[in-house]
C-alpha cells in the first residue's frame, strides 16, 4: 500500500454579515468573512491538503477567484471535487486533521456538525475526521479578531 501525505492552510478577513460558514455549518457570528466564495476556511485548507497530497496544485487553481462560477459558492462542492480526483488516482481518505484558529466564534459546538459533513462529503467515517480549534492569545491578526485561518493536514491511501 502507498501513501501520501497533504497540508493545507487558509486564512480570510472578517467583514460585514451576520454569520460564517465552517466546515459546511453555518455560525450565527458578528461578523461575515471577506470571499469569492462562502469563505470555509476549514474546507479550504482541508482541499488544498487533499490537492497538495495527490500534487494537483491548489484550490484557486482548481476553483479560481477570477471565475464569476464560484461567487457565493457552497465551498462542500469543492471538496466533494477534490474526493472525486482522490478516487480517479485510486487513493481514500485515512485521516484529516484541521485546526481552526480564531479567537471567535467558538468552535466546540460546531465541530460535530462539521465532522459529519466533512464526512459525507469525502465518502469516509467519522472518525477518521478530526476538528479542533485553538486561539493564538490574543496574538496576530487571528487574536485581534481581525479574521480565522485554518491548517488542515491528510493522509491519503491508494488502494
Amino acid at each position: 500500500m502507498s501513501f501520501r501525505i497533504g497540508n493545507g492552510f487558509d486564512v480570510h478577513a472578517f467583514g460585514v454579515g451576520d454569520h460564517v460558514v465552517l466546515g459546511g455549518v453555518r455560525i450565527a457570528h458578528a461578523r461575515g468573512l471577506v470571499a469569492h466564495s462562502d469563505g470555509d476556511v476549514v474546507i479550504h485548507a482541508l482541499c488544498d491538503a487533499i490537492f497538495g497530497a495527490l500534487a494537483l496544485g491548489d484550490i484557486g487553481k482548481h476553483f479560481p477567484p477570477s471565475d464569476e462560477r464560484w461567487r457565493e459558492a457552497d465551498s462542500r462542492q469543492f471538496l466533494r471535487h477534490a474526493a472525486s480526483l482522490m478516487a480517479q488516482q485510486g487513493y481514500t481518505l485515512g485521516n484529516a486533521d484541521v485546526t481552526v484558529i480564531c479567537e471567535s466564534p467558538r468552535i466546540g459546538l460546531h465541530a460535530q456538525a462539521m465532522r459529519e459533513n466533512l464526512a459525507a462529503d469525502l465518502g469516509c467515517r467519522l472518525d477518521q475526521i478530526s476538528i479542533k480549534a485553538t486561539t493564538t492569545e490574543k496574538l496576530g491578526f487571528t487574536g485581534r479578531g481581525e479574521g480565522i485561518a485554518a491548517q488542515a493536514c491528510v493522509l491519503l491511501e491508494h488502494r
